[in-house]
């Protein structure tokens, strides 16, 4: 899907149309931003590198005008991961809360290809995004205040050359990334010298919807079972046995496979062998550029969030970038993506190093010691919720950026993900996910508020938002003039708010609680955030939609 560059100047440039870039494209082209995305191959990848969508992505994928629903078919709805220990023995089934949160499943198995190739499908349903495969970015010639120059190259060495100016560049180019080595930033932290052996197997028996990490010191081994026979394994070679990015021989996959299954040559789909890094760029903003995905972080695969982690940078900074765009916020607020992601990125990079170390350790007494160590706490309920819904992942919370701590009732959720429960929202009690009703920009809860509390509110000066009446107590929902009504539906919209009546909620349009504040406290919540508007507007709310059937997920795919 090439088009020819469009009359009007893009907006941005996206360099690299791998999952990050893909994601942004959509993020930013669902918004109405004219984007130009370059590809240095000639088509999207047929490797199957990652291989787990979370929650989270999927969220995002919903908010690019429900991209998720043309993605659960590839997906297999996954149920977390199971640790084995010394001799096989099982240690734990790490399956998340198991609430569905976010409004998606905790962690689902897919195939690369498979997604990119849908990603890209899904871009023919925005006029605003233009792609080229087969040209590549050659040089950020220049960075104006307001602007910079491109230079870009279609085909080979030979091929013509074109300059243009963009508003930004997103680099999504992945670890050998051009646009990071054209800003001269450089990534600070470490490489491994263990080397893994990668095969993806079709005809596979495997049918588990849950990825297996085997801790044995003699062979650690990972097996992530996919979609139609599909199936990944993952095992740490010996020295000898295969370098890092040399071809492995067949005879040393069948030898492997062997406890497994039986194997072809025609039945491997890829086999490489490789190294991992930990590593993070210095900055993640220069000028008018950015690092995203790879470009910007490199992890061991350990805790699945390499993708994951490039899909988060994208939902966080291309709604600052539509912002500021549109004339509704300023360039002070660009800098909070770095702010923002960079605690994250570099929190998840040391839980993946950690979990390397002791899960797949190839030292004997440490797995014995880890093994006993998890089974005293798996026999504590304390030990057995940390383990089993994987606590000790990373706290997601933003603590300094565009956000708004105030003191008071729901301090807690300021700076992380609001929950997406579903809710019964408008005249006909329609059941919806909350995020549908949202709408992509800013959105402001009112919990239990009055016609007056919405009026101080409205006064104060904060960013333009859909606004939401929260109806608590199994009451019906209904709208007022310039608002729309929601009520809960299965308890957890109660559960979440019902400490919060008579408050506000301020959501970002990537999901994250801004602000929580009582009517009194609008005005300093307003001032705070007027670091990075450029105006301030009022509420809106869209038109109630017609009645319609409860959305449905296919059910012949969902993720692990």
């Amino acid at each position: 899907m090439t088009h020819p560059l469009p009359a009007a100047r893009p907006d941005v440039l996206i360099v690299g149309a791998g999952p990050t870039g893909l994601t942004a494209a959509h993020l930013l082209g669902s918004r109405g931003v004219r984007v130009l995305l370059v590809e240095r191959n000639a088509t999207t990848s047929n490797d199957a590198k990652a291989i787990s969508l979370d929650d989270e992505s999927l969220r995002t994928l919903q908010s690019a005008d429900g991209l998720d629903e043309a993605v659960y078919p590839i997906l297999v709805p996954g149920t977390g991961t199971k640790y084995f220990g010394i001799g096989g023995r099982t240690l734990l089934h790490a399956r998340g809360t198991g609430d569905q949160r976010l409004g998606h499943p905790f962690k689902n198995p897919f195939a690369q290809p498979d997604l990119e190739r849908v990603l890209r499908e899904q871009l023919r349903r925005l006029p605003s995004v233009d792609v080229r495969f087969d040209t590549r970015l050659t040089s950020l010639v220049t960075q104006h205040p307001d602007r910079v120059r491109v230079s870009l190259r279609t085909g080979g060495e030979d091929g013509p050359v074109e300059e243009l100016d963009v508003r930004y560049v997103l680099g999504c180019d992945g670890g050998r990334s051009t646009v990071r080595d054209l800003l001269s930033i450089p990534m600070q932290g470490r490489s491994f010298p263990d080397v893994w052996l990668v095969v993806d197997t079709l005809q596979d028996p495997h049918d588990q919807r849950y990825g297996m990490h085997h801790g044995d010191p003699e062979r650690p081994v990972v097996i992530v079972p996919g979609r139609d026979g599909r199936c990944r394994y993952e095992f740490r070679l010996k020295p000898g046995e295969c370098e890092a990015g040399t071809p492995p021989p067949i005879a040393l996959v069948r030898q492997l496979l062997e406890p497994y299954r039986e194997i072809t040559a025609e039945q491997v789909e890829r086999a490489v062998a490789y190294s991992f890094h930990a590593l993070l760029a210095d900055r993640l903003r220069d000028g008018r550029c950015f690092l995203l995905g790879d470009a910007a972080h490199m992890m061991p695969p350990f805790a699945g969030q390499g993708l994951n982690s490039g899909v988060r940078d994208a939902a966080n900074l291309c709604w600052k970038i539509e912002e500021v765009l549109a004339g509704r916020a300023g360039d002070a607020l660009l800098d909070t993506y770095d702010t923002e992601r960079r605690p994250h990125a570099r929190a998840v990079i040391d839980l993946s190093v950690r979990l390397g170390r002791i899960v797949m350790t190839t030292s004997r007494p440490r797995a014995l010691l880890r093994d006993l160590l998890v089974r005293t706490a798996m026999h504590t309920p304390p030990g057995r919720r940390y383990l089993t819904e994987m606590r000790y992942r990373p706290d997601t919370r933003v603590r300094t950026g565009a956000i708004v701590p105030l003191d008071g009732p729901g301090r807690e959720l300021v700076g992380t993900p609001l929950p997406q429960p579903r809710v019964l929202h408008g005249p006909h009690h329609r059941l919806t996910r909350l995020d549908d009703v949202l709408g992509q920009g800013w959105s402001l809860l009112g919990i239990g508020a009055s016609d007056a509390d919405w009026a101080t509110v409205t006064r104060a000066g904060l960013p333009d938002a859909t606004a939401v009446d929260v109806f608590l107590d199994d009451r019906a929902p209904r709208d007022h003039a310039g608002r729309t009504g929601i009520a809960d539906a299965d308890g957890r919209l109660d559960a979440l708010f019902t400490e919060l009546t008579g408050c506000f909620v301020l959501v970002r349009p990537d999901r994250l609680v801004a602000a929580v504040f009582t009517p009194d406290r609008a005005g300093l919540a307003g001032a705070e955030l007027r670091r990075f508007a450029a105006r301030p507007l009022t509420a809106t709310v869209p038109p109630t939609p017609d009645p319609a059937p409860e959305i449905r997920h296919d059910p012949t795919g969902v993720p692990r």
